[in-house]
């Protein structure tokens, strides 16, 4: 196992309970205990837990992973949700990303589809004079992988800068997201609950995607289905402003169902 893959595992475990022992943690992984502590030593210098005596906890009540270590989990089911989102969208459109993982898997999926400056479209849709695709997003890992693409035109929110997600909250994206008018917004998020909508971990992040789906024509979400039924700390809008669903077959049946009941067109792939 390399090192990557051993951080990715124990800041899985910490996530999961809140704290990880040194002697549990060489056990699951299979390596010595000298070698969890270097690991954890190295990990708590980049801020990223809080070393202990035997171990390490997380920062704070909610822990949430960094964006760099999360994107391993639930890779393929995110590949296809992200496939499968980018497909809903039409040439010429001016489309809303939120930061994330499946997001940024969004955004790939995008660029591949419109790379030759146009795509195929469901029924007839005269092709675009303008670029294939404007992509309006708040986070600045996916601008800079479509920033190099010429056939998409990238609009970057102002803001500041969360190093978790690395997506832009504040006034100033605020600002630039009240000039705009999207025609669809595909979001991530945290949780999705029958009850109370989708959900981001932090209110900031919350309020932005909030703005994004209040300026779109249409509300897509893409999650895997470990989302489901999971509630977080923000509250991003409930289901009746959510047009589309895209998540894995691993989502209950009686999720779904719900979710349909509401109103909202639940795509499993």
């Amino acid at each position: 196992m390399s090192k990557h893959e051993r951080w990715n595992t124990l800041l899985e475990l910490l996530a999961a309970s809140g704290k990880v022992e040194v002697e549990e943690a060489a056990a699951a992984l299979d390596v010595s205990a000298a070698t969890i502590r270097r690991d954890l030593d190295e990990l708590a210098e980049q801020q990223l837990l809080v070393r202990t005596r035997g171990g390490a906890v997380a920062h704070g009540v909610s822990y949430e992973l960094p964006l760099r270590y999360k994107s391993t989990r639930h890779a393929p089911e995110k590949k296809r949700i992200a496939e499968a989102a980018a497909d809903l969208v039409t040439p010429g459109e001016v489309v809303g990303l939120n930061g994330g993982t499946t997001t940024t898997e969004v955004a790939r999926a995008l660029a591949l589809r419109f790379a030759s400056g146009r795509a195929e479209a469901p029924g007839p849709v005269t092709a675009p004079s303008g670029p294939a695709l404007t992509v309006v997003t708040n986070a600045l890992n996916i601008a800079g992988e479509l920033a190099v693409r010429p056939q998409i035109k990238i609009v970057t929110t102002g803001g500041v800068a969360r190093p978790q997600t690395y997506e832009l909250v504040g006034p100033l994206t605020v600002g630039v997201l009240s000039e705009v008018v999207l025609d669809v917004v595909v979001l991530g998020v945290d949780g999705v609950d029958a009850e109370l909508g989708v959900m981001a971990h932090h209110e900031d992040e919350a309020s932005i995607s909030r703005l994004f789906a209040e300026r779109a024509s249409r509300v897509v979400v893409v999650t895997d289905s470990s989302k489901m039924g999971r509630r977080a700390f923000a509250r991003i809008c409930g289901l009746d402003r959510i047009d589309t669903l895209v998540t894995d077959t691993g989502i209950a049946p009686e999720t779904a169902a719900q979710l349909t009941e509401a109103g909202v067109k639940v795509v499993t792939v």
